[in-house]
């Protein structure tokens, strides 16, 4: 069964492949991000559980942004949505409500394009992603293509790009092992997280389709998105101008946006009522995986 326990199970099984940080021993408590605003001059957010849920907001959402805005306080989205452009996601948030700009969104997408290796001349990217996604915003020189469109591409392809979990199937999974046992090629990860929170329940994402590649080929990846450096740097180079220590990364998920948060080095708010552990006492979470947040707070 695809719920929260088995997510928190499966991040836990791959623990060792994510980023280490110190976490508090105990944390403050406050029923939305209002009762942190003392403590902090600018918000990395989440969008999956803390602005939306699938392709809804979640109540009170815009509403908590327009607010922190009237302080002064500065906002920036780190999103592991990958199956999005820019422009795309942009459009997304505008349709929900929020005022966000392009200066204000950082993607999975946009560090993965910009981290992309060079593959020999006349090779292509066998790309997982969704349907009618053009890769316009790919750099010139990458030439992705549509695996789901043509699943032969494996054979020929210089690497594997996963941005999209959309159109995987199991057949997928199985088809790319034997592939990279065939013929190791890099493994680019654009969206690492496992799953992520929609109205009607938890989707399956492309970080959980890479591990199970790893775990059968022994491969390396290369992932881009939280929890990783990569992603957070791009974050905290747009804020730069503020100290560490009052910059704060806001999510629902313990092993990407927490852990992610802490080992950047800035305090860390997990949002509990909309995401991965919407419905359940977080506490015995956070004691099995010692991964513990700054604030724990209720609703955006």
């Amino acid at each position: 069964m695809i719920d929260s326990k088995w997510a928190f199970q499966r991040y836990e099984s791959v623990r060792a492949s994510l980023p280490t940080a110190v976490f508090p021993q105990a944390s403050h408590l406050g029923q939305d991000l209002s009762d942190t605003a003392a403590d902090f001059d600018a918000y990395i957010l989440d969008a999956f559980g803390v602005l939306n849920r699938g392709e809804t907001a979640i109540e009170g959402a815009v509403e908590r942004m327009a607010a922190l805005r009237a302080l002064g306080k500065q906002l920036i989205v780190l999103t592991n949505a990958a199956s999005y452009t820019r422009t795309e996601i942009l459009e997304k948030y505008h349709r929900l409500g929020f005022d966000f700009d392009a200066s204000e969104v950082v993607s999975s997408r946009d560090v993965a394009f910009a981290n992309l290796p060079e593959l020999p001349t006349n090779m292509v990217w066998a790309a997982a992603a969704a349907q009618g996604d053009d890769f316009g915003d790919a750099p010139p020189s990458a030439r992705i293509a549509h695996l789901a469109e043509d699943p032969d591409l494996l054979g020929t392809a210089g690497g594997v790009l996963l941005l999209s979990s959309v159109r995987w199937r199991d057949t997928d999974t199985d088809a790319v092992v034997q592939a990279l046992k065939d013929r190791p090629r890099p493994l680019v990860v654009a969206n690492p997280d496992l799953v992520a929170p929609r109205e009607d329940g938890l989707s399956l994402e492309p970080g959980l389709i890479a591990h199970d590649i790893i775990a059968q080929t022994g491969l390396k990846a290369a992932f881009y998105g939280k929890p990783f450096g990569n992603a957070f740097e791009v974050a905290l180079n747009r804020l730069s101008d503020i100290p560490r220590h009052r910059i704060v990364m806001v999510g629902d998920t313990l092993h990407t946006d927490v852990l992610g948060g802490a080992a950047a080095g800035i305090p860390t708010i997990l949002v509990t009522d909309h995401g991965l552990f919407r419905g359940l006492d977080v506490a015995p979470f956070m004691d099995a995986s010692g991964i513990r947040p700054d604030w724990l707070v209720a609703t955006t």
